[in-house]
């Protein structure tokens, strides 16, 4: 157990921005009934499930919210709200912007991507 100080403060709950920003994105698809919260972690507990099989040992980290952004867009894909084709191309555009933004600007996707 860690014990919080002013000296040693409690840890972020996220490391980075965009596990922020997939959890909340979670949350409020939840709400606004896309899905039920159970339905969410079963497809979430199966995705990790799935990932540890593919390799091994979890570290909690990078691959918790690998699993977390698996679990979210299968099912945005099953409930049609996200087609494949275009979950795809987005993330190779958000690659590709990452690769090209020098370090501590902030990532700008192209209109129409």
């Amino acid at each position: 157990m860690t014990i919080c100080t002013p000296d040693r403060p409690e840890p972020p709950p996220f490391s980075e921005p965009w596990h922020a920003q997939a959890f909340a994105l979670t949350v409020h698809l939840s709400e606004r009934g896309n899905y039920t919260w159970p339905e969410w972690a079963e497809r979430f507990s199966a995705e990790l499930v799935a990932l540890r099989g593919r390799q091994g040992p979890l570290d909690g980290g990078a691959d918790y919210w690998a699993a977390w952004l698996g679990a979210l867009e299968g099912l945005l894909t099953e409930r049609g709200m996200a087609e494949p084709a275009v979950v795809e191309r987005l993330k190779e555009a958000w690659e590709a912007a990452y690769l090209a933004t020098p370090h501590g600007a902030p990532v700008q996707l192209k209109a129409g991507q």
